[in-house]
């Protein structure tokens, strides 16, 4: 797992920094049970006053393998809500190759 801090240092208000968890932990949940065994990449960036964006991408598994972890399915949805309940907005997408989930979150001063 490759991880950037792209905070200077600084950190978010708790409740930030609880929503950031969710999305991390997430990401990291959803990696390990579609794409088993491929490196994922997390990054955080951002700044008092202005956002914290959280970022965990993987290469997508090959055609035809399935989850190495059965799941419900409803990870992505709940965590949308708890992000947009936070101010912010989460977007994922599978292009490229690559699976990428990406989360905005308010940060203020």
């Amino acid at each position: 797992m490759e991880a950037a801090d792209g905070l200077g240092g600084a950190a978010p208000p708790d409740t930030v920094g609880r929503t950031a968890f969710r999305v991390v932990q997430e990401g990291l949940t959803n990696a390990r049970k579609h794409a088993a065994g491929l490196p994922v990449a997390v990054s955080l960036e951002g700044a008092p006053g202005g956002e914290l964006v959280i970022a965990v991408v993987n290469p997508l598994p090959e055609a035809g393998t399935g989850p190495a972890v059965p799941g419900s399915g409803l990870g992505l949805v709940g965590l949308t809500e708890r992000v947009r309940l936070a101010g912010g907005s989460l977007d994922h997408e599978a292009t490229g190759g690559r699976f990428a989930l990406r989360a905005r979150l308010p940060w203020p001063t």
